[in-house]
């Protein structure tokens, strides 16, 4: 860390509560905090900021191309902004939950956010049935890669240097998928950076509940963001109409419903019930997409 030199724009590299650490340009990094009684900055924020003493004060915040986010009931959490794309960890031991890739898959879509699903662990056994577990997010046009991070490292590694290449990639996925083997695999240092930042924010143990913003190059044109476990994905921001057109293989199929307005549930004419029937559309896909309508549609007085 480094003391403030002079008011510029920064990365937002880390926040915790009211603090966040500001990355200028030249790679310095100051401790700020915003003006105002609460922060609603994010990693991957664009800030202008001034120096205040040792330290520095937010002034603004520069428009942000995107923020994803999850909202239940009672919150909203954000991961990160600005970001290029999303990678989505899963592996074929311990099982995924699939309603979560779901979820993840639809928030990302509903802001644009490409998205990209890495199979973990193919090297254990169940990898067909994983294979075939993820084989109608490939038919709806999303990108599947394999790999085994612990025990064919250099090849994993060999697979994704390219995709992480001068993007700002998020990293989603539950306990056990292998996202501590990926950072290790691909971030150079990656616990001196986070001992850096923990010791800045004072956060302690509290650094796992907030995304964490690694440089794979020394130039700082590639990141890869490490998200924060998570048990739930609420999906509150997204209306029941909406939800079809956030999931491909359901909006491929809705143009040949008989009614405009058709909730794929139980209207006569529906060419979503109908793919389901024909095969096009998975079971289990189609069971997801009614909990969540279901889900949505309850929330909503």
């Amino acid at each position: 860390m480094t003391a403030a030199a002079g008011q510029g724009n920064g990365l937002v590299v880390a926040a915790h509560g009211r603090h966040c650490i500001v990355e200028a340009d030249d790679g310095t990094r100051t401790l700020c905090h915003p003006r105002g009684k609460k922060s609603d900055l994010v990693v991957g924020d664009r800030v202008q900021w001034a120096p205040a003493g040792d330290e520095g004060v937010i002034e603004r915040l520069i428009g942000r191309r995107n923020l994803l986010y999850r909202q239940d009931e009672w919150k909203t959490k954000s991961f990160a902004a600005n970001l290029d794309q999303l990678l989505v960890l899963v592996a074929v031991q311990p099982m995924w939950s699939e309603s979560q890739l779901t979820r993840a898959l639809i928030a990302a879509t509903q802001v644009h956010i490409p998205a990209t699903i890495v199979l973990n662990k193919t090297d254990l056994e169940g990898a067909d049935a994983a294979r075939a577990r993820l084989q109608p997010y490939r038919t709806m046009g999303v990108t599947v890669l394999e790999c085994a991070l612990k025990t064919r490292t250099d090849e994993a590694r060999a697979l994704l240097a390219p995709l992480l290449a001068d993007n700002a990639t998020l990293v989603l996925g539950p306990s056990g998928m292998g996202k501590s083997t990926l950072i290790n695999a691909m971030v150079p240092q990656a616990a001196a950076q986070v001992g850096e930042i923990s010791l800045a924010l004072n956060a302690g143990r509290h650094t796992t509940t907030s995304t964490t913003w690694y440089w794979l190059d020394g130039a700082r044109h590639s990141a890869l963001l490490d998200s924060p476990g998570f048990q739930q994905f609420g999906l509150h921001q997204v209306g029941p109409a909406e939800l079809p057109t956030l999931m491909p293989d359901i909006a491929a199929h809705a143009a040949d419903c008989r009614f405009y307005n058709c909730s794929h549930l139980h209207e006569p004419g529906c060419g979503v019930r109908a793919a389901v029937d024909s095969g096009a559309i998975s079971p289990s896909r189609y069971r997801i997409y009614g909990e969540l309508h279901a889900e949505l549609s309850s929330s909503r007085y």
